[in-house]
């Protein structure tokens, strides 16, 4: 099923020529969680920023859209490091002014199916642990040292980002101490890694059975990305109250307190660059914007393959074909509507993760060989049961969003097309695509049967239209270790005045993006122009 008339959740200005108010500052290309969070920390120091988003509302992958009198996040299924005055929160507190809250999620909060058995990610280190021993008594040792890895990790995130925000220059003479507090493992591949720690299958793919949140199996990942992401989550998962829209619409405010602005619709066509100096950008519309700082949010494969002149790009040293700069695989993802509320239908404050085995490697490998081969993963969320005020806003409604992986070129053929008219056969094949999801779900909730209202499915295709990007990445660049390895990845480029920021800065994820937008605004500023605001920053929002 389709539906196809507009959002009623619309975040931002829409663009018009008449009420850009120039000059500006800053412009930021898109609205994601990294530009938005570059664009406060500029407001915040006193800049004047427009920030230019293609699509209808603002947020990027932290908007929400309603559809038919129900309401879906599109990328906000959890969060990890909400609970505590973490630096994450304090940072969040700060951008959306304390008006948004979390809300806790299960204790159980991912629940892991390997075929026929479950094992569940339990909040709280220590409970974390004792969850995983129980089920491997014989892999106490490697239980422990990997728990103890993900803190090295931690610790040497500080050096990492520094590295991606100091001038090359001094980059490269704290190379040799950057080096020395970098663990040796964090640019292997997480199977090598964790291969080292154990031989139980079981145990490795428990132990990576959040990889679907940044779209690697463990044989192709950096084990850095994993290690990320298992800690953020150590403590549990969180949902933003009253829906992740409020992330955006709490943040818009001090950009415009500035004189600056978040417009929508205002899709750019080109960055300008004179004499290898940023000028500006162009306007689909043939509105010429002129600024000396450009700040793309837009991915880098879209800033320097779509948004700048090739013979630019190039010169700027960029090579599509580099190994780092490998797109992230597409995704499906089905927005389902049922009757009756979260209680009522015994939807849990959880996520399930659905593996056909305890080899993601050899899953992936054979669905990609065949596309009627099993997925190698299905995310399910509940994002009805999450949210406390859902039934406030929606009573005796809910919701569930289901997630798995699909590659661009099943869709391939119908490029260029319009959004909701790509024709039959493209309708037929995501129909064949949802019956597929909802055997799935069906296997896990059976009570579900005949009580679902609406549905809808996004493709690759749809993500390429409302996100721009060209292959329907889900998560920007792939977070192998070749990405992680290249020096050429973080806020700057060779072009005086252009700068990167979000997920393909720092990591994929909310809270990668975010970080992103924290990394750009200190190399833009300086390190030590960049203190004070920073500092309020991670004090996070007063009485918060």
């Amino acid at each position: 099923m389709t539906g196809l008339e507009p959002s009623t959740i619309r975040i931002g200005r829409r663009y018009r020529p008449a009420r850009l108010d120039t000059p500006y500052d800053v412009l930021v290309v898109g609205s994601g969680i990294g530009g938005l969070t570059c664009a406060s920390l500029l407001a915040e120091a006193g800049r004047k920023v427009a920030v230019l988003e293609q699509h209808y509302t603002a947020g990027g992958y932290t908007h929400s859209y309603s559809r038919k009198g129900y309401e879906w996040d599109v990328g906000v299924h959890y969060l990890g490091d909400m609970g505590r005055p973490t630096s994450a929160r304090r940072l969040f507190d700060f951008l959306t002014q304390g008006a948004v809250d979390w809300a806790p999620m299960d204790s159980h909060y991912d629940r892991f199916y390997l075929g026929g058995r479950r094992f569940d990610a339990v909040a709280g280190r220590q409970a974390f642990r004792d969850n995983l021993v129980a089920s491997f008594p014989a892999e106490q040792d490697a239980i422990d040292r990997y728990l103890a890895m993900l803190s090295e990790v931690g610790r040497a995130m500080g050096p990492l980002s520094l590295a991606r925000v100091l001038p090359p220059w001094l980059a490269g003479l704290l190379s040799p101490w950057l080096r020395y507090r970098l663990p040796p493992y964090l640019f292997r591949t997480t199977r090598e890694v964790l291969g080292e720690l154990t031989r139980d299958p079981d145990l490795i793919a428990v132990l990576t059975g959040q990889w679907g949140d940044y779209g690697l199996p463990p044989g192709r990942s950096a084990f850095l990305m994993q290690a990320l992401v298992a800690r953020h989550y150590l403590h549990g998962g969180y949902y933003p109250v009253g829906g992740s829209w409020r992330i955006a619409e709490s943040m818009i405010p001090r950009i415009q307190r500035a004189g600056g602005e978040v417009f929508t619709y205002a899709r750019v066509s080109r960055i300008l660059v004179e004499d290898r100096r940023v000028a500006g950008v162009m306007m689909e519309d043939g509105t010429r914007i002129d600024a000396t700082q450009v700040v793309s949010d837009a991915g880098i494969l879209n800033t320097f393959g779509r948004l700048l002149a090739a013979e630019v790009a190039a010169a700027a040293g960029f090579d599509p074909a580099a190994p780092a700069l490998r797109p992230s695989i597409g995704h499906l993802g089905m927005y389902i509507g049922l009757l009756g509320s979260a209680g009522e239908l015994g939807l849990p404050r959880a996520n399930d993760w659905v593996f056909p085995g305890n080899d993601a490697d050899g899953a992936v490998a054979r669905f990609l060989d065949d596309p009627n081969a099993p997925f190698p993963v299905v995310f399910i969320s509940f994002p009805s049961a999450k949210d406390p005020d859902f039934e406030q806003r929606h009573p005796g409604r809910s919701t569930i969003e289901i997630v798995a992986p699909a590659p661009y070129e099943w869709f391939e053929r119908w490029r260029g097309t319009t959004w909701g008219k790509r024709g039959d056969d493209y309708d037929a094949l995501k129909e064949r695509l949802a019956g597929r999801l909802l055997a799935t779900l069906y296997e896990r909730m059976p009570q579900l049967r005949g009580r679902i209202d609406y549905y809808e499915v996004s493709t690759p295709l749809s993500t390429e239209w409302f996100a721009g990007y060209g292959r329907g990445e889900l998560y920007g660049l792939d977070h192998t270790p070749e990405r992680f390895r290249a020096d050429t990845l973080g806020p700057r480029t060779r072009l005086s005045g252009l700068w990167l920021t979000g997920q393909d800065t720092m990591s994929c994820g909310v809270v990668g993006a975010m970080m992103g937008g924290v990394a750009t605004f200190a190399a833009m500023r300086g390190v030590l122009g960049s203190v004070p605001v920073l500092r309020r920053a991670f004090r996070g929002w007063p009485g918060a």
